[in-house]
């Protein structure tokens, strides 16, 4: 196990690992958002209190979910390449954080045209909607330092402490709702015990889930696939790799 994680740890077996599993979770991501988004959208029956203005929630929810999940394999990526100095972590840390400051905005923005018409107000400082603005200052603030710094290693430095350190925003955002009295409803699909929703809506909710997560994987092998690319231009494998596409 350990061999075969250290193989992978080569920039140039990465690049090919990464290859092969582009298309077991792109295929998969377009059969998903077209089964997720028909089913939450089309199917699913009507709130008995919002009525069609929840459907939202099927870009929201998992959106949001997404935020923390992708912060996380950020940090443990950037930390790996911080401990271990293995050049594939830092790479794909550095793709990550691009999606994830994309989940980010899209649940701030569709959690606002949600709030206009429940709340009354586009924005609120609640304790949830100010930690997720938060997480999506931490992802500016990453890209922004990995660009701001020339040298790859020093930035790769920088930008490990500062997503190590962000870290500790993740549990303030999930059990905000519960430390403190906040707009922003309570768990309905992660809490303990059954799920606060309708199987009906509680499915395409899950699919939509899992479509974002092979979405995002799809995504960031890509965009480590072109980095490693312009990282080893000067290579004879890259240079032979480029002739062959």
């Amino acid at each position: 196990m350990l061999k075969a994680i250290t193989k992978l740890a080569s920039l140039r077996n990465f690049y090919f690992f990464a290859g092969k599993l582009i298309p077991w979770f792109g295929w998969p991501t377009l059969a998903l958002l077209i089964v997720g988004l028909y089913w939450g959208l089309v199917v699913a029956p009507p709130d008995y209190q919002q009525k069609d203005s929840y459907r939202i929630i099927f870009i929201h929810v998992p959106a949001a979910w997404m935020s923390l999940f992708i912060y996380m394999v950020m940090a443990f990526s950037a930390a790996a390449s911080l401990i271990w100095k293995t050049k594939a972590s830092e790479v794909f840390a550095n793709s990550c954080a691009p999606l994830g400051a994309a989940f980010t905005f899209l649940a701030l923005a569709t959690g606002s045209l949600w709030g206009k018409p429940m709340w009354g107000t586009w924005w609120e400082w609640d304790a949830r909607l100010t930690s997720e603005l938060v997480l999506l200052f931490l992802y500016l603030g990453y890209i922004a330092l990995q660009s701001a710094i020339e040298d790859r290693r020093t930035a790769a430095r920088a930008t490990a402490i500062l997503a190590i350190v962000g870290v500790v925003n993740i549990p303030i955002i999930h059990f905000s709702v519960e430390w403190w009295f906040t707009l922003h409803q309570g768990p309905t699909v992660t809490k303990m015990g059954k799920a606060s929703m309708d199987t009906s809506m509680l499915i395409p909710l899950l699919i939509m889930a899992v479509a974002f997560k092979t979405y995002f994987m799809t995504v960031a092998l890509m965009r480590s696939r072109n980095e490693i690319l312009e990282r080893e231009s000067h290579t004879k494998w890259v240079q032979e790799e480029r002739e062959r596409l």
